[in-house]
């Protein structure tokens, strides 16, 4: 009753006097109305997102029918969208979806409660999906993506409420500096989307995200979220549905810098730490389980230092340095440089070093941003001012800046970063023509190629994701492009390199100014003979340059085994490379999931040693942390 009044008779001011009137006006129309008319009113003068108001307006809206001809299982999730509209719109949101489903759920089961469904109708329902949003051609083009994403951003940080942005009268200035965002544009273009072929089925899958932030302010400065928002509703540049690959293990490094690890035998974990690097080499040190990631196309590297092991992106290494580390403070780590701390899949576990979060590429730049900045993180900004009738300004928060990590473990993650882009996975990231860092990353059955990097001056993120148009579930990319694979070393870091070098057009070139870690610039010998059960012979797949120093791979960094995607970069490649127990179980590692990549994907049976997002011994999403029958996702993917 409160709801309507507020609806019907009041505005939607967040003030005492209101919620005052609301009291007094629900308690007389209470004694004058039925709850019939009541509910009637309600429902016709809510908001149910997609600038519809009532429930004929979100009929048409979601499901293009009147209310009259809605369904039960229709009608439950609009009833489901009441209680968050912005949030619960799966075709906005995809990475809500479970939520959403959560609540239809509920709205379903309470109306089995009441006796208004049967629980035989009520088992055979499946949740409707909404129609794609039909929207003006005026927000065609990035436009629509960015009044979306702009939007979501005041409703998040309570700077405005959803129902007064629609009710209009404000004007709102961004961060986005045109000359960046037309550039951003201009190099997807160029370096992916023009070399797509529309009769190729798999180009079809094709999508791309990138964020670009200013390390010193947190602005964030070009985004790129879609060929068109007419077309593509979905902005790929915040959804969270994507495995990030191993563009998050410099965050296992930073934090193992940052807290003073060391080895399972005392050593101090330095860039110039050895490490074995031997394919399935089971972890040492960890409790959850059995856990023995394979190495993107199962290559074994035998003694390698924990620089050479970055440019080469071995998953033995960092699962192992990850407990060395501890997971748990791996996670804190990652949530202090930027991640949201609910990021999807971002569990404590040996695992996390290889890539299961899936968090937005906009997170992952914030992320990277910070250490660009020395460890300084300042939460990102996408608007400058907001003002409403013309004339008052609405109070914006005030940027939190604190030091998320120690100078010296930012500083140091970058020195290894830098690596990557001279003699690793991301040396075409060199054709920006500054001195750049930045680690690239492959998800699970190459669902998603990533490449992260920074200059001094800007930090910017790209993946480029697979998607069914239709059915919205995720794709691999194999032979997009008419390429065996598309892997983070290609597209995305020629689009990162287009793009860092047009942005930054005309401005000094900066070169990083390090403070590392004692011990990090002394180069140690490494053993004269490879280590025992090193399979030091087996080639990587052909075609796939396994990390090679620059210069020995057929095509500039195409990353590891296949450039950075080759193998997926969760699947059983590179990232999340960890072998199932053959034994079963439901230890980790030992239960059914997906391989280490793209969480979801590759779900099935197998027997664990999968070829970059072969299924694993059980089930699960591949994202698994490491309680009991929660799988650790294998990997020889990047």
């Amino acid at each position: 009753t409160q709801q309507y009044v507020k609806n019907y008779y009041l505005g939607q001011e967040q003030t005492l006097t209101r919620k005052v009137k609301e009291f007094f006006i629900a308690i007389k129309l209470d004694r004058e109305k039925s709850k019939e008319e009541i509910l009637e009113g309600y429902l016709n003068t809510s908001y149910f997102g997609r600038n519809a108001y009532g429930i004929q307006a979100a009929a048409q809206a979601y499901y293009g029918m009147d209310a009259t001809e809605l369904d039960p299982a229709r009608g439950a999730y609009l009833a489901a969208l009441l209680n968050a509209p912005s949030e619960y719109d799966v075709v906005a949101h995809p990475e809500n979806r479970s939520a959403a489903e959560s609540r239809w759920n509920y709205v379903l089961d309470g109306m089995v409660k009441k006796g208004w469904l049967t629980r035989d109708e009520r088992d055979g329902m499946k949740f409707p999906m909404p129609k794609e949003t039909t929207v003006s051609t005026g927000l065609s083009g990035q436009r629509g993506y960015i009044v979306q994403i702009v939007t979501d951003y005041l409703i998040e940080n309570k700077i405005v409420d959803e129902e007064s942005l629609d009710a209009g009268g404000y004007r709102i200035t961004t961060t986005l500096q045109k000359d960046k965002q037309d550039a951003f544009v201009k190099a997807v273009d160029d370096q992916l989307m023009s070399k797509l072929d529309p009769d190729r089925k798999v180009d079809t899958y094709v999508r791309a995200g990138g964020a670009s932030v200013d390390p010193r302010t947190g602005k964030v400065v070009a985004m790129y979220n879609g060929i068109d928002y007419v077309k593509q509703y979905t902005p790929n540049a915040t959804r969270r549905d994507f495995q990030v690959g191993s563009t998050f293990k410099p965050f296992v490094f930073t934090s193992a810098v940052e807290n003073a690890s060391r080895t399972q035998d005392g050593r101090a974990i330095t860039p110039n730490t050895v490490y074995d690097g031997t394919n399935k080499r089971p972890v040492q040190g960890w409790d959850g389980g059995y856990y023995a990631p394979e190495n993107e196309d199962q290559h074994s590297y035998g003694d390698i230092t924990v620089r050479e092991a970055t440019d080469k992106s071995v998953n033995a290494v960092y699962a192992q340095m990850a407990v060395d580390v501890g997971s748990d403070k791996v996670k804190q780590t990652a949530v202090d440089l930027g991640l949201p701390s609910d990021t999807p899949n971002m569990y404590p576990s040996p695992s996390i070093a290889l890539g299961t979060a899936t968090a937005s590429v906009l997170d992952m730049a914030e992320a990277y941003a910070t250490l660009a900045n020395h460890g300084e993180h300042g939460t990102y900004t996408l608007v400058e001012k907001v003002t409403k009738d013309g004339k008052q300004e609405i109070e914006l928060p005030a940027r939190q800046e604190r030091q998320a990590v120690s100078r010296q473990a930012a500083d140091t993650t970058t020195s290894v970063l830098r690596g990557v882009v001279q003699n690793g996975t991301a040396t075409a990231a060199q054709n920006a023509g500054r001195p750049a860092a930045g680690k690239t990353g492959t998800a699970e059955e190459d669902t998603a190629a990533w490449f992260a990097g920074y200059t001094p001056d800007l930090a910017t993120v790209v993946a480029v994701m697979g998607q069914d148009p239709v059915t919205a579930q995720h794709k691999s990319l194999y032979g997009a492009m008419g390429l065996p694979r598309i892997n983070g070393g290609g597209a995305p870091t020629d689009i990162w390199a287009q793009y860092t070098r047009d942005a930054l057009e005309g401005e000094p070139v900066r070169d990083f100014d390090l403070q590392l870690q004692a011990g990090a610039d002394t180069v140690r010998p490494l053993p004269a003979s490879p280590s025992a059960g090193e399979d030091s012979g087996e080639p990587a797949d052909a075609g796939t340059p396994s990390g090679r120093p620059e210069g020995t791979s057929p095509t500039p960094d195409r990353g590891q085994g296949t450039g950075d995607g080759a193998a997926t970069e969760g699947s059983g490649t590179e990232d999340g490379g960890a072998a199932a127990d053959p034994t079963g179980g439901t230890a980790p590692g030992t239960g059914t999931g997906a391989p280490e990549g793209d969480a979801g994907e590759g779900d099935g049976t197998g027997d664990g040693t999968g070829d970059g997002g072969a299924p694993q011994d059980g089930t699960g999403d591949g994202g698994a942390g490491p309680t009991a029958g929660v799988p650790l996702p294998q990997s020889r993917r990047e």
